[in-house]
């Protein structure tokens, strides 16, 4: 895999978007309703909940990126397909470029993104490391808040779709 200087890679968040995988673990309540994983994370909206996820490295494969991914954050593998495809593609938009839209995208004054959205499984018992702050299953009418902006929109889009 390659890696990128920070100055380059900055440069390429302000210049392109960038190719992402998000990714939310699901699991049936006790009450048989689906619930949702999501990581407290530090973010440019201080401290938020959010889905998991981030950048496809060049040579990666989505699968690979999203296990590394699952790594990173939860120390934890998630049981995914090798060829994987999205329940959603959500965009995430900076401010600044934000296009005038008639439907639902996400704000991440960091980059333009894609984001390739996939429903999971976690393998095992999640233990939250690097930007995970904390890690918790919620129900979909029980969302915690602050949430990131457009996650609660993604969370609703993925599961219907998942599930439907």
């Amino acid at each position: 895999m390659s890696f990128l200087p920070p100055e380059l890679y900055a440069t390429l968040e302000r210049s392109v978007p960038l190719a992402c995988v998000d990714f939310v673990p699901v699991r049936e309540s006790r009450a048989g309703s689906a619930e949702v994983g999501l990581i407290l994370r530090d973010s440019p909206f201080g401290q938020v909940w959010c889905h998991l996820g981030g950048r496809i490295r060049h040579g990666e494969t989505i699968a690979q990126a999203i296990q590394r991914h699952a790594l990173d954050t939860l120390s934890i593998r998630v049981d995914i397909p090798e060829d994987p495809q999205p329940a959603w593609v959500y965009q995430w938009f900076p401010p600044e470029v934000a296009p005038v839209v008639d439907w639902a995208f996400g704000t991440d004054p960091r980059k333009h993104a894609i984001g390739l959205s996939f429903v999971t499984s976690l393998m095992g018992d999640p233990t939250p490391r690097n930007e995970a702050l904390d890690f918790e299953f919620f129900s979909l009418d029980a969302l915690p808040e602050p949430l990131w902006p457009g996650c609660e929109d993604l969370l609703g889009r993925m599961l219907s779709s998942s599930l439907s």
